[in-house]
């Protein structure tokens, strides 16, 4: 049976209203691709299996990258990570590729894979222009997978990036959220949107996330401490340590790079909202990127002009993005279905109806 988002059952995040699909696919252009690797059961032998891994692109647009470059940020919340490419995005302010996820183990070859599918489109890279500059972010899944086997292959990326598409995409336990744990719920890729009112431009804003962090007593939904109600539900004996969290966040606004950083920023009160405090082994990153204005990278004008949205109109674009972050977290938990990794590890999926029994309890919810 097919697992429900928030909306789905009535619990509604923030004041804004999502866009057509609730994802960050609702900011034109922006595709969405997962690879999916499942093997074997039972007892853990490194290098071999079982797995229970995976690899998530997002593409700022349908085009060639490379050529169409857009502006982006980061953020780092929390440094305990090992991502790729983020000190170059933040050196000129552009994204170039598609932007991976993966587990912690599996950076590299998948940066190699994103580099190969780029020079394969880009045959003038390291030849009559320069280098590329992959963006590739992880989570830690080894409490379910053979994380040692890096078994996310270069396939797996191209594959991810074929079927990468617009409108509904999935959620939960997918692609790079395939072993992921949250609140010591499963957890994985979530998503949700918002769309400005005309009063406000009109513009969207889209979050993604692979979630992998917090404690089971921690996790608030709607302020309405879901969590400490579930703490004993199905809880395993080695509880959750740490963990790490990608937000990436899309917008069809017209932003410098500074104010997307200044927009990734704002991701940290959704992250919030969910019962996360960046403990010690957590990896909290944001990258946000607009798709508004297209750089190309071969231009004879010398000057590149930009019309771009004022600092004192950026307040909705923040609250849109914090609002998104929050309900793509709590998407990616209500998704995910239970998932049973090396030896015989167990995350369960949150219950959907002792939480819909809690939120009536908490009168967030009718009965």
């Amino acid at each position: 049976m097919e697992r429900p988002r928030a909306r789905e059952i009535g619990i509604e995040i923030g004041h804004l209203n999502p866009g057509k699909y609730n994802s960050i696919t609702d900011v034109k252009g922006v595709l969405v691709g997962h690879c999916t690797i499942i093997r074997g059961s039972g007892k853990l032998i490194p290098g071999k299996g079982p797995v229970r891994t995976g690899v998530t692109v997002i593409l700022p647009h349908e085009g060639n990258p490379f050529k169409n470059k857009v502006r982006a940020s980061s953020f780092v919340i929390n440094g305990f990570g090992k991502p790729i490419g983020l000190i170059q995005l933040n050196e000129l302010g552009q994204l170039e590729t598609p932007i991976a996820l993966t587990n912690t183990l599996n950076v590299g070859l998948v940066a190699d894979a994103i580099i190969d599918y780029m020079l394969q489109l880009n045959p003038d890279i390291g030849v009559t222009t320069g280098t590329v500059n992959p963006v590739v972010l992880e989570c830690n899944d080894s409490y379910l997978n053979d994380i040692r086997g890096r078994h996310v292959k270069h396939e797996h990326v191209f594959e991810a990036i074929k079927s990468a598409k617009g409108g509904a995409i999935e959620e939960g336990a997918v692609g790079a959220g395939t072993g992921m744990s949250a609140f010591e719920f499963k957890g994985g890729i979530g998503t949700s949107s918002r769309k400005l009112s005309a009063k406000y431009g009109g513009y969207t804003v889209g979050a993604l996330v692979l979630s992998n962090f917090g404690r089971r007593e921690d996790l608030l939904i709607t302020g309405v401490p879901v969590g400490w109600e579930l703490r004993n539900y199905m809880r395993s004996t080695q509880p959750q340590k740490g963990g790490s969290i990608v937000m990436v966040i899309a917008t069809d606004a017209p932003l410098t790079a500074r104010q997307l950083h200044r927009l990734a920023k704002r991701a940290t009160h959704g992250l919030a909202r969910t019962g996360s405090y960046s403990s010690h082994g957590s990896g909290d990153f944001v990258v946000a990127f607009s798709t508004a204005i297209k750089i190309p990278h071969y231009s004879e004008q010398p000057i590149h002009e930009e019309k771009v949205l004022i600092d004192q109109k950026l307040s909705p674009l923040f609250k849109a993005a914090a609002e998104a972050v929050e309900e793509a977290i709590i998407n990616s938990i209500l998704k995910a279905v239970t998932m049973e990794g090396r030896d015989n590890h167990v995350r369960h999926a949150i219950p959907i109806d002792k939480l819909i029994d809690i939120m009536i309890k908490y009168g967030r919810l009718k009965k």
